[in-house]
C-alpha cells in the first residue's frame, strides 16, 4: 500500500471507536484512512461519470 495523506483526526477517530468499548490497534487508523481514500476516489468517479464536477452525498452510497 502506498503512503497516503492522513485525512483523519486520529484522536477523534480513536475516541469514536473507544465509545464502542473497543481497543484501537496500531494499524487501525491507517486501515480506516485507506477506506476513506477509496470512498473519495469512488465518489469522484461517480460524479464524473454523471457529468458533474461536484461530489454530492449520494455519490458516497453504494
Amino acid at each position: 500500500m502506498a503512503d497516503q495523506e492522513m485525512l483523519l483526526v486520529g484522536s477523534k477517530a480513536k475516541a469514536a471507536l473507544k465509545e464502542h468499548d473497543v481497543n484501537v490497534g496500531g494499524d487501525a487508523l491507517d486501515g480506516l484512512n485507506s477506506v476513506i481514500h477509496h470512498y473519495i476516489q469512488q465518489a469522484a468517479k461517480r460524479a464524473t461519470e454523471n457529468g458533474r464536477k461536484t461530489v454530492r452525498a449520494h455519490d458516497f452510497t453504494c
